[in-house]
């Protein structure tokens, strides 16, 4: 079953379907030839309980929040902020774009609007102080997997769906990862622009960092809205993102003036586009993840595999090498949606936190934006920045080598993961 199931995904993939297509293919074919006599209802109940959690109801909402405040100056306000007090010291330039990617990712939760929010107006500025174009895009490109690291993460919504896990645990366990990656990338950025002599921007004026916060103040309200709105107890994480959507409105629309309302039709009808793809990837994956839990797979292929009663740091490598691979090839989502259900028996006979499993999962699948073949974030780029696929993967190696080195400092030292979490919940 798991061998037919496979050519059939892998025959509609190559035929060139859209991937909701290969997973109920899959699916339906799997339920006829092997469950004649279940009924075909249960398929149709199976996706729409995937999509019934109520916590999705955030996707929509932060996916419209993002697709606002990329279409405004919130993005602006901040790479000036990040420029004022960092452009002065070596590497400061590339440093701000890491900075700027982290504060854009805590206001919008999306790789792909980071990309084209910071990398538009950051990669040409980079360009004249003197970087190097494959160094530029692939710092860029690296730097957006920030967002789905730093709440709100759309990701770590899907992953608490899925798994059953808090989502609100999940946000404030993301945050120590996150400022890792930035403090590395950072590092690398100050050896980058010492080995090519890049030169060093003129050191702000006091006058003009005061200018500088001021002028970001409004924006670095999204991720106070987020954090401190859940971990006070003011709202849930559905709740922070229907906020965040009124803010951005309010922010983008009337204080700023950045967005008209012809502007915010074109921006809602946009969310209607991304929201529908994301739901029925969804709908399809419960589908999926049901069948194949019904038949057993999960615990045939771990079995198969060799592990069957294996040991938290076995199960942590497999999980981490599963995801990698799946992310390289295939949209994040989808691989979350097949690999949560097999992976959740593993996890649980383990022992192991779920919280610091769906932090793990995250970091893969923003490595996976960022890899090649198949990662969003690359052609993103390619449209943007209109250059080839090769040149923008040029870049790439040295920023995946740092995010492969935190994921496996946060599966040896769980702390850094989990020490916001206990804090804030324990």
């Amino acid at each position: 079953m798991t061998l037919m199931m496979l050519t059939v995904m892998c025959l509609l993939l190559i035929a060139g379907y859209p991937m909701m297509m290969p997973l109920l293919g899959a699916t339906l074919l799997a339920f006829l030839v092997y469950f004649p006599d279940l009924s075909l209802q249960q398929v149709v109940q199976q996706m729409i309980g995937g999509v019934k959690p109520s916590a999705l109801v955030a996707v929509p909402m932060f996916i419209l929040a993002a697709d606002i405040i990329t279409r405004g100056h919130s993005a602006d306000r901040l790479v000036d902020l990040v420029m004022r007090f960092m452009g002065h010291v070596r590497g400061g330039l590339a440093i701000s774009v890491t900075s700027a990617c982290a504060l854009f990712g805590a206001v919008c939760g999306s790789t792909q609007a980071t990309v084209v929010a910071i990398g538009g107006p950051m990669r040409p500025r980079m360009l004249r102080a003197g970087y190097r174009d494959d160094f530029a895009i692939g710092l860029i490109v690296n730097a957006a997997d920030l967002a789905y690291l730093i709440p709100p993460s759309i990701g770590m919504i899907v992953y608490g769906v899925l798994s059953g896990t808090s989502i609100s645990e999940l946000f404030i366990a993301g945050i120590g990862p996150g400022l890792v990656v930035v403090a590395l990338f950072s590092a690398w950025c100050w050896v980058v622009a010492w080995k090519q002599e890049i030169p060093v921007l003129p050191r702000a004026t006091w006058a003009e960092r005061l200018a500088a916060v001021r002028g970001a103040v409004w924006p670095l309200g999204f991720p106070v809205l987020v954090v401190g709105g859940i971990y006070g107890g003011i709202f849930s994480p559905t709740e922070a993102a229907a906020v965040c959507v009124l803010y951005a409105l309010v922010l983008e629309l009337v204080c700023f003036r950045s967005i008209g309302l012809r502007d915010v039709w074109d921006i809602a009808l946009s969310t209607g586009v991304m929201t529908s793809i994301v739901f029925i990837l969804i709908a399809a994956g419960s589908a999926f993840s049901w069948i194949i839990s019904y038949a057993q797979v999960p615990q045939a292929i771990i079995a198969a595999v060799g592990l069957d009663g294996a040991g938290p740091v076995k199960v942590l490598i497999a999980v981490n090498i599963a995801f990698f691979l799946g992310c390289m090839f295939v949209d994040s989502i989808v691989v979350m949606l097949i690999l949560v259900p097999l992976f959740a028996p593993l996890v649980a006979s383990a022992g192991l936190d779920p919280v610091l499993i769906g932090v793990i999962i995250t970091m893969q699948v923003a490595i996976g934006a960022a890899t090649p073949p198949f990662g969003c974030n690359l052609f993103t780029a390619v449209a943007v920045f209109r250059r080839p696929f090769l040149e923008v993967i040029r870049g790439v190696p040295p920023f995946l080598l740092i995010l492969l080195a935190v994921a496996v400092l946060v599966m040896v030292f769980p702390p850094i993961a989990l020490g916001l979490r206990d804090l804030a919940f324990r």
